[in-house]
């Protein structure tokens, strides 16, 4: 199976590459004052810091769940930041070995953030090395092969670690039980998009109208990383097309040009959507099938496409295939069959527009 499914290349993909990265850098928020939305998470882990604080000690292990691109890894930051407290930041994929681990755990200084970004992919006996560091600050090294093989306990200071993980299901129980707090990160609403395209529009020194706030946030799919993406891609057509100022007509403009319509699909959606409901009367349709139709590999079309599709009501998931919902036959501008012209989704908005913010 491929291991990069973010939909690398997609203006409205969830993932990141490294050169991105480094753009969400400049635009993330330092403080939990700062960090918009999330308002649970927020209360929640502003308590546990606060108290830790008090007591004089590192705070319990911190998990992060959500989709990419919610914010996982800039609360992983500002936790360090609101410790004062340096941070090490790792992924799974990185640590293969229980001596990949090992040397990072035994470089660790008192009090200090270790952020383990993508947790759930980790090695095994990386894995089962990490119940004890996290336990009882001690790991231990092997030494030696075969019945001469010893272990030598090796102490390691109080540390706290930031696990992020967009799968929480594959995380084993003993490893989830090991955190002290769990937070679950869900989609922004279309308001605290707003809100955060008005503060990377400050930073990035682009006019922003509140309408055209309004339109890059309907079409960013309630995710903050996709949110800045198509702000960075309208300024660019604003500064060549129009103005400079990013109103509505601009935005709406500037996001046609880049193939992401109003309700933040784009081509890939819409050619899913498109085999499902002209070659195949609305299903149930396979996977491979549907994949096939579209000329994608069927575990880009389940896990890219799909999830968005499903979360927005336009795609249902059954033990038979694959089936459109009502509101992909309108979305289409299509005829739904007789059985499906007067069903109501959860997702169909008084403006009969997608509402970002249901999870």
């Amino acid at each position: 199976m491929t291991e990069d499914l973010t939909g690398s290349g997609r203006l409205i993909a969830p993932g990141a590459d490294s050169d991105e990265r480094a753009v969400e850098a400049a635009l993330r928020p330092r403080t939990l004052a700062e960090f918009v939305g999330q308002h649970r998470v927020r209360e929640q882990l502003s308590l546990v810091l606060e108290a830790a604080q008090r007591r004089g000690t590192p705070p319990d292990h911190v998990l992060l769940c959500g989709p990419p691109g919610l914010g996982k890894t800039t609360l992983a930051m500002i936790i360090a930041a609101e410790l004062q407290a340096p941070i090490r930041i790792t992924s799974g994929p990185a640590i293969q070995h229980a001596g990949d681990l090992a040397a990072i755990l035994s470089s660790l200084t008192e009090g200090e953030v270790l952020f383990l970004d993508e947790i759930h992919r980790m090695s095994r006996p990386a894995e089962e090395m990490l119940y004890m560091a996290m336990e009882d600050f001690r790991v231990d090294v092997i030494v030696g092969k075969g019945p001469g093989a010893t272990a030598i306990p090796l102490k390691i200071p109080p540390f706290t670690l930031v696990g992020a993980t967009t799968r929480a299901g594959l995380l084993p129980g003993p490893l989830r039980d090991r955190f002290g707090f769990t937070g679950h990160m869900d989609f922004y609403s279309p308001s605290e998009l707003e809100q955060v395209l008005y503060r990377s529009a400050r930073l990035l020194d682009v006019p922003l109208a509140p309408d055209g706030a309004a339109e890059i946030a309907g079409r960013s799919r309630g995710t903050p990383r996709i949110a800045n993406r198509l702000l960075r891609r309208v300024r660019d057509y604003a500064q060549v097309k129009a103005d400079g100022v990013i109103t509505r007509a601009v935005a709406a403009a500037a996001l046609d040009v880049y193939e992401v319509d109003e309700h933040g699909l784009d081509r890939l959606d819409r050619a899913v959507l498109d085999a499902l409901l002209r070659r195949f009367g609305g299903g149930p349709v396979g996977l491979s099938t549907l994949a096939v139709a579209v000329g994608e590999e069927p575990e880009t079309v389940e896990e890219v496409a799909e999830p968005f599709l499903v979360r927005a009501g336009l795609l249902a998931r059954t033990p038979r295939g694959r089936v459109a919902t009502a509101l992909a036959w309108r979305h289409l501008g299509l005829t739904p069959p007789p059985e499906l012209a007067g069903a109501v989704t959860l997702f169909d908005a008084p403006d009969d527009r997608l509402d970002n913010s249901v999870g």
